[in-house]
């Protein structure tokens, strides 16, 4: 049974007579992974605000858990991108919150560990549960070898995007 027509399927069939040079499946892959990303990041801001967590306090404590739930603040600001200053201020308030614990680190007497907080992790269990939920609402219409075959897809193309516009040359290769 053929799959039914979405709303991408409308718009590239608007634009084709404006633009006959429009490749029709890489308008549409374009912009269904638009569309989805937007869908997921609304579902994501959501769950924060369910959860009472802000963006950047999720990510956190994320990259937090990511990392066995115990790092330097320095490994969180490379994770997260951001200069190791403006780390402080996200574990004050996460601190003062619950969600994690500083302590003096046992191996150099300079530094601090952080760790997440059983407080922490529930909270950022909480709002991961529902995001992984509806991906899996999601991507569960697919089989598993087509989950496989979209996720090696998206590699090969996100390949191409990390490595940025000098990066390698695009074209019809398949490998």
């Amino acid at each position: 049974m053929p799959t039914p027509p979405d709303w991408t399927d409308g718009h590239v069939a608007r634009w084709q007579p404006v633009l006959p040079d429009l490749d029709p499946d890489i308008e549409g892959a374009a912009t269904r992974a638009m569309l989805l990303t937007d869908h997921l990041r609304k579902v994501k801001a959501r769950s924060l605000v369910d959860h009472g967590l802000h963006k950047h306090e999720y990510d956190t404590l994320h990259t937090l858990a990511g990392r066995g739930g115990s790092a330097v603040p320095s490994e969180l600001a490379a994770d997260l991108k951001m200069a190791p200053a403006s780390i402080t201020g996200r574990l004050d308030a996460l601190e003062r919150r619950g969600f994690v614990r500083r302590t003096p680190s046992a191996a150099d007497r300079r530094r601090v560990d952080v760790e997440l907080t059983a407080a922490g992790r529930e909270a950022w269990l909480g709002a991961m549960e529902v995001q992984g939920r509806e991906e899996i609402r999601l991507l569960g219409v697919l089989t598993p070898r087509e989950r496989r075959t979209l996720s090696d897809l998206l590699r090969k193309v996100m390949l191409v995007a990390e490595a940025g516009p000098e990066g390698p040359a695009k074209g019809d290769a398949d490998g």
